[in-house]
């Protein structure tokens, strides 16, 4: 590295064997030469007056320059794209005649869509790994070129690569980026690390089937899924969370739980077993008992309605694509993909005073929304789920009250659970309805009383629904993963679509404010975020068998089974293990469902009217009288946050 001074800017030229970097900094007095070259040994890119670039960028002497490591954020992500080109380069070599797609980076990885003539899978990983530490060491220079359309096109015709010749059509402009690293080209925007030696830590992780461009008309191409890490050490943490998010998968234990199921019969629409029924059930009751003690009615609104309603609220017009249809005697229908227009016309039934604003209505609605099959994924992806609905009408003067109260309770219901959250913002989108005033004005009270609430919060520029700006909240994991559930949305459209009025004080029709409010959000996706989160391990108030009752032999059934009379009394869920089995295999399969109390009934309890008590994480509590343990039951069993 040679550092030489121009002025009060010092130009440092650091020659790597692959290019040269001029970098450019203003000093007042001298330049730290050590600072310097520590950051530099880490350096894979550019940022270039706000813009990523490769290092081999050519810089001016006015150009505002950040060094891009590959402990950052934007470093990794130039890794991770490197890496796909080199996983790319590798199943080239492995299998010619590869017809490629695309292979962005993604959230903690990448992946690249090939057509090849014979499908792989995950058991061919380890040979494209293998292959692609041979590119690794190669050291092969990762060089940014140009063409032109014609030359592009060209380009794709000799190397018979279809997919990029599509795209290279539907592209704007006359020049395309291309990379080269050995043997390898590819179209890309970049940018790239300089050479592929820098990529050290890295694995293939699974294979699945991916239509080129969504479109299921469309081939079907192989996904290839992997990620890199700067370290090994990070590389290995991650696959060890990888690990414990399988062993965590909602899917695996909701069948292992017995909580639900899916079938070809009816893809995207879950089926409900009697333990998950309970499940949601308690969620849907706790929620009831908060909204109760904050002055909410309830109603229910049908599942299907005329599709003129649709086109009054706007869904024909900005949601049509994902709501389902019918005909039946000339007339056409529309499933509900959102409670909100029900609850319009209940609200216009009557005739609304300012006395008695806000209304808090609440809905456990069931909706379906279309999603292709391609996305669906459990719980967390579906085509039916219920929502924990709200609306409440409000007048301007009320609107900073009622939105702080629900963020008050957003925040004791996700702190119920344990769960860590961050805030956002939501604005406009480009497809929208309604006046810039209104979502101006929908927009500003939103902001405000996050702001007098001393909610830290980011902006989402775009991101709202089409009918409003909104408050969105992202709860994180146990794995800290992070998961959009709950919404606050300001809607002074529908009221204006529907003509929803109140009375004021003056007398005389006024406009009402709505807000639109899910917390839990859909019942089906939170339920998958707890299931993971607790890895099935739910609190003692939402487990669906909360007590087991294990006799030790056929004997001590009947006294089992008065357990449960008297635990059933108090309102808690238990079960009797009236098999054969010897009490070991008993205990073992109470734990394995994760129950969270195991009451063990032998001759010595039934003699005293006594319980030996187990507990799922504490293990032997001893013996205890079965009205001391129904009262301590029964204060577990209250639910959280209502005091």
């Amino acid at each position: 590295m040679n550092l030489r001074y121009e002025g009060k800017t010092a130009r440092l030229d650091v020659s790597d064997g692959f290019g040269i970097l001029k970098y450019y900094k203003e000093h007042q007095d001298e330049a730290s030469t050590l600072g310097v070259a520590a950051v530099l040994s880490q350096v894979v890119a550019l940022k270039v007056n706000g813009v990523l670039v490769d290092l081999s960028f050519s810089l001016g002497p006015a150009d505002t320059v950040e060094l891009v490591t590959l402990s950052s954020p934007e470093g990794l992500d130039v890794m991770r794209h490197t890496a796909s080109h080199v996983m790319a380069q590798a199943v080239l070599r492995l299998y010619p005649g590869a017809k490629l797609g695309v292979g962005p980076t993604i959230e903690n990885g990448f992946y690249y869509d090939i057509l090849l003539e014979k499908p792989i899978g995950d058991e061919d990983l380890p040979t494209i790994e293998s292959e692609m530490k041979k590119i690794i060491e190669e050291k092969l220079p990762v060089v940014r070129e140009e063409m032109t359309r014609e030359k592009a096109l060209e380009w794709c015709e000799k190397n018979h690569q279809p997919f990029k010749a599509e795209i290279i059509r539907d592209l704007e402009g006359e020049t395309f980026s291309f990379y080269r690293q050995g043997e390898f080209v590819d179209l890309c925007r970049g940018p790239h690390l300089p050479n592929t030696r820098f990529l050290k830590a890295f694995k293939l992780l699974h294979t699945a089937g991916a239509y080129w461009r969504g479109d299921e008309k469309n081939p079907m191409l192989t996904r290839i899924y992997g990620t890199a890490f700067a370290t090994k050490e990070d590389l290995e943490n991650y696959l060890h969370l990888l690990e414990e998010t399988k062993k965590r998968d909602h899917r695996r234990l909701g069948k292992e739980l017995g909580l639900f199921s899916f079938h070809e019969e009816g893809p995207g629409l879950p089926f409900w077993k009697p333990k998950g029924v309970v499940l949601k059930n308690t969620l849907i009751e706790f929620m009831r008992a908060h909204q109760r003690r904050l002055g909410y009615v309830e109603v229910e609104t049908p599942t299907m309605l005329k599709d003129d309603l649709w086109r009054i609220s706007g869904h024909m017009e900005n949601f049509k694509e994902n709501m389902f249809f019918l005909e039946k005697d000339g007339e056409n229908y529309a499933i509900k993909p959102m409670n909100c227009p029900g609850g319009m016309l209940l609200y216009k039934e009557e005739l609304h005073s300012y006395r008695e604003l806000p209304l808090k209505v609440a809905e456990f609605g069931k909706v379906h929304r279309y999603e292709r099959s391609g996305v669906l994924q459990g719980l967390l992806r579906v085509r039916g789920f219920t929502q924990d609905d709200a609306h409440i009408f409000t007048t301007p003067e009320g609107l900073k009250d009622a939105i702080r109260e629900i963020i008050e309770l957003v925040d004791v219901v996700y702190r119920t659970f344990g769960f860590s959250y961050s805030t956002a913002l939501s604005t406009r989108p480009e497809k929208s309805m309604g006046t810039d005033e209104q979502w101006e004005l929908a927009t500003s009270s939103l902001k405000a009383a996050l702001e007098e609430s001393g909610i830290a919060y980011t902006l989402q520029e775009g991101e709202g629904a089409f009918y409003g700006p909104k408050i969105e909240y992202h709860l994180k994991d146990a794995l800290g993963r992070t998961h959009q559930c709950g919404t606050i949305q300001l809607d002074m459209n529908l009221p204006e679509r529907f003509d929803l009025t109140y009375v004021g004080e003056d007398g005389k029709p006024h406009r009402v404010i709505m807000l639109h409010r899910a917390i839990l959000g859909s019942l089906e996706r939170f339920i998958a975020i707890l299931i993971e989160h607790y890895g099935g391990k739910f609190p003692f108030w939402l487990a669906p068998v909360q007590v087991a009752v294990l006799p030790v032999s056929d004997r001590f059934v009947e006294y089992g089974c008065e357990v449960k009379r008297a635990l059933e009394r108090a309102g808690i869920r238990v079960t009797v293990d009236t098999s054969s089995e010897k009490l070991g295999y008993k205990i073992r399969q109470a734990q394995l469902e994760q129950v969270p109390y195991m009451l063990v009934v032998g001759e010595k309890e039934a003699a005293e009217k006594k319980v030996s008590v187990r507990h799922r994480e504490e293990g032997d509590k001893g013996s205890v009288s079965l009205e001391t343990l129904v009262e301590e039951l029964k204060r577990q069993n209250r639910f959280p946050g209502l005091e």
